[in-house]
C-alpha cells in the first residue's frame, strides 16, 4: 500500500504507518527531550524516554482526529478503508463520499472537533491537577498540538477537513459536489501558494513569519488540491455521459438462432479480438455466452445443423447496467466491486454491448480530441 506499513487494526479499521513518520517521530522526540532537560529532577535519559512518550501521545491525538472522521462515516453506512499516519499528520480513507452535503459536512468536522475537544480535555487536567512539571508541561503540550491541529484542519481548502466542510457547503448551494470539489480545491491551492511564498521568504531570510516547514506544508497543499481538482473535473466530464456513451464498438454479440457455421463465419475465421461472445434471444436479451473454443465440441459436419443455443454458458459479464446510468456511476460500480466489465441493456433488456474501463479511457480520449480539433 505505497509503502505504508501496516501495524493492526483500529476498531476494526486497517492502520498503517508511512515509513515518514519514523522520521517525524524521532525529530519530535529529540526536540521534545531536548526542551524537558531543562527540568533538573530529569537525569540521565529519563527527558528523552518522556520525549518520545509525549511523541506518541501527540500521533495518538491525530489518530484519535481520524477517528473522529471514521465513525461519523461508519454511522452512516460508509466502509472506512484506511487509517494512515505519515509525515503531515494521518488520512483516514473511506470508501465512497457522503450521500447528502450534510453527511458529508458532517464527516468533514468531526476532526477538528476531537481535535478541539481533546485541548479542552487537556485543559481542564492541566489547570485542576496537581502534576509533576514535567508531566504538567507534556499536558500543556498536548493541548497546544491539538488546538493547532483542530485550528489549522479548518483553513477553507481542500485536502483540509475545512475544504471538505467548504466542499460540502458548496455542494449544498449548487447541488452539484464536484463544484464543491473544484471550488475548495482552488481556495486550497490559494493556501499552498501563500504557505510556499511564507516558507520560501523566511528561507531567504526575508520574513520573521514561515520556516522550512511552511513550505513543505505549502507543497504538500498544492499537490493534494491540484489532484482533488482534477479527479473532480474528471468526474463531471464522466456525469456528463452515459453508459450507452462508452459500449464497446461491435461489442461481441450473437443471436442464438445462428448456426455454428454462420458464426464462425461471420464472428471467427480471420477475426482475432474475441474469445467469448454474449448470446442474446430474438428480442435481444441476453441468454448467456458462448466461447469461441465450444465450437470444438461439436464436430464441423455438423454445424450447418447446431445452432449457437446449443452451446450457451453462464456468462461470466452477467452484471447489468442500464444504457442510461452515467459513466460516472458505472466507473464507481466498476471500481467498487472490482469488475473487468458490465453488460450495458437499454428498454426491455436488450443488450447495448459490452462496457470495459478500456473503453470508458478510449471513449474520453476522443472526446477529448474531438474537442480540441
Amino acid at each position: 500500500m505505497n509503502g505504508n506499513i501496516r501495524v493492526g487494526n483500529l476498531f476494526g479499521i486497517p492502520f498503517y504507518v508511512n515509513p515518514s513518520w519514523f522520521f517525524v517521530l524521532g525529530l519530535v522526540t529529540l526536540s521534545y527531550g531536548g526542551q524537558l532537560t531543562s527540568f533538573p529532577q530529569l537525569t540521565g535519559i529519563t527527558p528523552w524516554i518522556l520525549g518520545f512518550v509525549a511523541a506518541l501521545l501527540l500521533f495518538a491525538s491525530v489518530v484519535f482526529h481520524e477517528l473522529g472522521h471514521s465513525f461519523v462515516a461508519i454511522a452512516q453506512g460508509i466502509k472506512v478503508r484506511s487509517i494512515t499516519l505519515f509525515l503531515f499528520g494521518g488520512l483516514a480513507t473511506l470508501e465512497k463520499e457522503s450521500n447528502s452535503p450534510l453527511q458529508a459536512f458532517l464527516v468533514a468536522i468531526a476532526g477538528p472537533v476531537v481535535s478541539l475537544l481533546l485541548f479542552g480535555l487537556f485543559t481542564v487536567i492541566g489547570n485542576n491537577l496537581s502534576l509533576p512539571s514535567p508531566v504538567e508541561a507534556i499536558v500543556y503540550l498536548l493541548a497546544s498540538i491539538n488546538l493547532i491541529l483542530g485550528l489549522f484542519n479548518l483553513i477553507p481548502g481542500l485536502p483540509l477537513d475545512g475544504g471538505n466542510v467548504l466542499k460540502a457547503i458548496v455542494w449544498q448551494i449548487t447541488g452539484n459536489p464536484n463544484q464543491g470539489i473544484i471550488f475548495a480545491s482552488r481556495v486550497g491551492q490559494f493556501f499552498g501558494w501563500l504557505a510556499v511564498i511564507l516558507g520560501g521568504l523566511s528561507i531567504l531570510g526575508l520574513s520573521q513569519f514561515g520556516s522550512f516547514w511552511t513550505l513543505l506544508i505549502g507543497l504538500f497543499l498544492l499537490q493534494n488540491a491540484g489532484f482533488s481538482a482534477q479527479s473532480a473535473r474528471i468526474q463531471e466530464t464522466l456525469s456528463q455521459y452515459t453508459a450507452q456513451d462508452a459500449v464497446i464498438p461491435n461489442s461481441p454479440t450473437v443471436p442464438a438462432i445462428l448456426t455454428l457455421r454462420d458464426f464462425a463465419n461471420d464472428y471467427v475465421i480471420g477475426q482475432n479480438q474475441w474469445k467469448k461472445f454474449l448470446v442474446t434471444n430474438e428480442a435481444g436479451q441476453l441468454l448467456g455466452e458462448i466461447a469461441v473454443d465450444d465450437l470444438k465440441k461439436v464436430p464441423t459436419s455438423k454445424w450447418t445443423e447446431v445452432r449457437v443455443s446449443k452451446l450457451i454458458q453462464p456468462s461470466q459479464a452477467m452484471e447489468m447496467i442500464s444504457a442510461d446510468r452515467s459513466l460516472l456511476e458505472v466507473v464507481k460500480l466498476l471500481e467498487q466491486k472490482n469488475l473487468q466489465q458490465l453488460t450495458v441493456v437499454g428498454e426491455n433488456g436488450v443488450v447495448v454491448g459490452l462496457l470495459e474501463k478500456t473503453s470508458i479511457v478510449n471513449f474520453l480520449q476522443q472526446q477529448a480530441q474531438a474537442k480540441a480539433a
